[in-house]
């Protein structure tokens, strides 16, 4: 029986497996992470600055006590390292207006986002216009119509840095950190698995796959079939009225009266003279590794003209910086957390459809406890590939 470099090998270091490698790590497991890139970097998933944190997550209540905990794991990080990586400024999620024939049974995304703030007791405001408009000056345009949801335990977290926090505590803690090298194979057997990069051969117990976008052509079927990579676009429109963004304004999520069209965005940041806005699309298909990189100033200016401009006030239509990243999206946008059907001792993190980082620091716990423990605290069981069958 061959003797195993580590207890866990960690494929993929963005938001999912620099988490896990931490949480790992934090428990005394051997562990290594390995990635083809040098983390945090801008060529997967885990960039951009900024994303939204929330705890009424819209997108349903298994994801809830995911939320709540990331945040206070950030927090624990942030006394550790001395490094800020939550700014709690709140969360504006808003319709831009409401269709006055709409059914009363009707229910949009900021009426999910209400219900499960009651539900789980978290505390948060329902604002109809005029007071959006009267808190939030950046929000004049709205409709008379318009209605939302305030949740001031929200706000954002920095991508970059929580992914550096997690790996620097994770060496701190004994783990091993390979970088610029890519898995190839994984060979799975009844006592673990070799994994076979381009530039050396491990053998672990045990596998877990957080490789965003490059996890299908890894990991085969039926992931090959499952997972969907959508290029995202990110815009910095110029702050042209800064006094319509008073201190601690809200991280937010805007959508039309149908919600069907949505862009979400962020405060700006001071120095920067700019404001984070971004929508998403998920038409087009692309392959990881011919991936465009190039932000299209045509599509910016669509979104301006066509959502930020009827409804938020204060930006000129002028880009001060753009990126691309990729969401690695499944049939039902949500997550998939489980194991490999046909690959033994291989735990599968991917996808997670464009809302994972508010929730990754504590799935990478969960999968450590399970790990360690048998179970995790919080339950992963929405998450498995059950559903898809």
């Amino acid at each position: 029986m061959h003797t195993p470099d580590f207890d866990v090998v960690v494929v993929g270091l963005g938001a999912m497996g620099a988490a896990t490698l931490y949480q790992l790590a934090k428990r005394g497991v051997r562990v290594a992470g390995i990635d083809r890139f040098a983390p945090p970097h801008d060529l997967g998933s885990s960039h951009g600055d900024t994303r939204i944190t929330r705890q009424a997550v819209g997108e349903g209540a298994a994801y809830v006590p995911l939320a709540i905990r990331s945040q206070q794991i950030w927090r624990e990080l942030e006394a550790e390292l001395d490094v800020q990586l939550f700014e709690q400024c709140g969360v504006l999620v808003m319709t831009a207006s409401t269709d006055p024939q709409r059914p009363a049974e009707a229910r949009d995304f900021t009426d999910n986002s209400i219900e499960l703030a009651r539900r789980y007791g978290i505390e948060h405001q329902e604002l109809d216009a005029a007071e959006i408009r009267r808190r939030f000056p950046q929000f004049a345009p709205l409709d008379d119509s318009a209605r939302g949801y305030f949740e001031p335990g929200g706000g954002f977290v920095r991508p970059e840095r929580c992914i550096d926090a997690q790996l620097t505590r994770a060496r701190q803690l004994g783990a091993t950190l390979i970088t610029g090298q890519t898995v190839l194979e994984l060979d799975a057997q009844d006592d673990g698995v070799h994994i076979i990069s381009d530039g050396s051969r491990l053998f672990a117990r045990q596998v877990i796959v957080s490789a965003g976008m490059w996890s299908a052509q890894l990991l085969g079927a039926p992931f090959d079939s499952l997972l969907q990579v959508c290029r995202q676009q990110l815009y910095w429109f110029r702050l042209d009225e800064p006094e319509r963004y008073p201190a601690r304004s809200p991280s937010f999520i805007l959508h039309s009266a149908d919600d069907v069209d949505a862009c979400y965005g962020f405060p700006p940041i001071p120095g920067e003279g700019s404001v984070k806005i971004a929508t998403e699309q998920y038409s087009a298909s692309s392959q990881p590794d011919s991936l465009d990189r190039q932000p299209s100033s045509a599509d910016a200016q669509r979104l301006f003209h066509k959502l930020i401009a009827p409804h938020i006030a204060g930006l000129a239509p002028e880009l001060v910086k753009a990126s691309v990243c990729a969401y690695t999206v499944t049939p039902d946008s949500g997550f998939i957390i489980d194991r490999h059907p046909r690959l033994a001792n291989v735990t599968v993190v991917s996808a997670c459809s464009g809302h994972g980082f508010k929730h990754s620091a504590a799935i990478g716990e969960a999968l450590a406890q399970q790990h360690v423990d048998g179970c995790s605290e919080i339950d992963l069981e929405s998450f498995s590939l059950h559903r898809f069958n």
